[in-house]
């Protein structure tokens, strides 16, 4: 036998994998041979699983459930675009699964590197899209972790009565965000384009866009604390222009220019050495999967493009500072870990400091790269070890770009079949 990474154990074969059920209420149904594809360096044997529906419909499989009076010793965090959701609309078997989990307490948390509205509107409309009750209290997006950054996040101070610049797909609604945060004074480039218009000498495609969503603003050269991308940015050229002025500014006043810019005696030769703003970037992910048969750029391809002129502005000699947050960062994790965990004690009715801590979590994604690899490196303080579990129906496609870049513990069709697994693995 050999121990999967979670604490599962398998046997070894040439082709498949097998994850044994306590119990089959009902016939099984054959797996194919490619159902699941370890990561590199285990192997595993094929057998059949229950389907997920016979746990739902047998009385049995209630009666074993009612007699346990442990609670749930795992939980699951879902990666929403491309696991749960294509293009707004419900992947089959998303709906039919969270609600099986909700019916039997069993904890899941919502985990995604979307963002663009606040919390109480996506999980408005997600659980709308989905025809499942959900709550904020188990969702993370990936700037939710912002909010920390109100009361503790600048030299140890926090940023709410900072002047932070903020963008984004829509910088208006990322404004609208921010202040719902707790953010006093929230800046966003139509402001400093419609105040000072010379900062980018082209004709604005999105002029009058522009000026209908500007705020008038103290001065036409403000000091900015903090720079913050929401999600994924529209007009880059203006974006990037006005965060490279911003970081080479003298502390964050906009149209000034460091001294120490390229200073050799200088830490990182001078560049973000004098109190320039602080970069924070809410996702790195290249793609993301929409309507178009490939998968589209994302903010990673904004944070690339932004540090590709960095690299040119300073000759290559100095790195782009910045932090980034996000699915595949333990930050993010951490922070998903902590919501987990509070609203497990919520579900269960359970006082959370009386609740053991979970054994298991099992993180569905379609991103190799931010779900799988996030999940295979996070580190739990708390001991609980994290899976992942990669699905065929968003990003990663093995017709398009063969194995993925990080090998998740388990490869299923759906998220459907995803749940289903587990399920069975756990015996519950």
């Amino acid at each position: 036998m050999k121990a999967f990474r979670n604490g599962t154990h398998l046997s070894s074969a040439t082709s498949g994998c097998i994850l044994r059920p306590h119990r089959s209420p009902t016939p099984p149904i054959r797996l194919s041979s490619n159902h699941f594809t370890p990561r590199r360096g285990i192997a595993f044997s094929r057998r059949v699983l229950p389907s997920i529906s016979s746990w739902t419909l047998d009385s049995r499989s209630y009666s074993v459930n009612h007699k346990t009076p442990q609670p749930p010793p795992f939980a699951f965090a879902f990666d929403i675009d491309g696991v749960l959701l294509h293009v707004a609309k419900p992947i089959p078997g998303a709906t039919y699964a969270l609600k099986h989990l909700q019916e039997h307490n069993i904890p899941f948390i919502l985990l995604t590197n979307g963002g663009g509205k606040h919390e109480t509107d996506r999980v408005k409309d997600l659980s709308n899209r989905l025809g499942v009750h959900l709550t904020t209290d188990n969702f993370v997006q990936s700037h939710t972790p912002f909010q920390e950054l109100v009361h503790h996040g600048h030299n140890s101070q926090g940023l709410r009565d900072k002047n932070i610049l903020v963008t984004g797909s829509d910088p208006t609604k990322c404004r609208d965000i921010a202040e719902k945060y707790g953010f006093k004074h929230v800046i966003i480039p139509a402001d400093i384009l419609m105040a000072q218009p010379t900062i980018w000498p082209f004709e604005p495609l999105m002029k009058e866009v522009y000026a209908a969503t500007a705020r008038p603003l103290a001065s036409s050269n403000p000091k900015i604390d903090a720079i913050f991308v929401f999600n994924d940015p529209r007009d880059w050229a203006l974006d990037i222009q006005i965060i490279s002025d911003l970081l080479l500014s003298q502390q964050g006043v906009l149209g000034t220019y460091s001294t120490n810019n390229g200073n050799p005696d200088l830490p990182n030769r001078g560049w973000q050495r004098d109190g320039q703003p602080s970069l924070f970037f809410s996702n790195p992910d290249l793609f993301w999967s929409a309507a178009y048969p490939l998968p589209r750029f994302g903010q990673g391809a904004f944070q690339a493009a932004l540090a590709g002129v960095w690299d040119e502005v300073t000759g290559g000699k100095a790195e782009l500072e910045r932090t980034v947050i996000g699915k595949p960062y333990a930050r993010t994790y951490g922070f998903a870990e902590r919501v987990l965990n509070a609203h497990r004690a919520k579900t269960l009715g359970v006082d959370a400091e009386k609740l053991e801590p979970l054994k298991r979590v099992y993180m569905v994604g379609d991103n190799p790269a931010s779900d799988i690899r996030g999940a295979n490196e996070y580190v739990s303080p708390l001991g609980t070890k994290w899976s992942s579990i990669l699905v065929r129906t968003g990003v990663w496609n093995p017709d398009r770009g063969g194995s993925p870049a990080y090998w998740p513990d388990v490869i299923a069709k759906d998220v459907k079949e995803a749940v289903e697994t587990v399920l069975t693995h756990e015996k519950w």
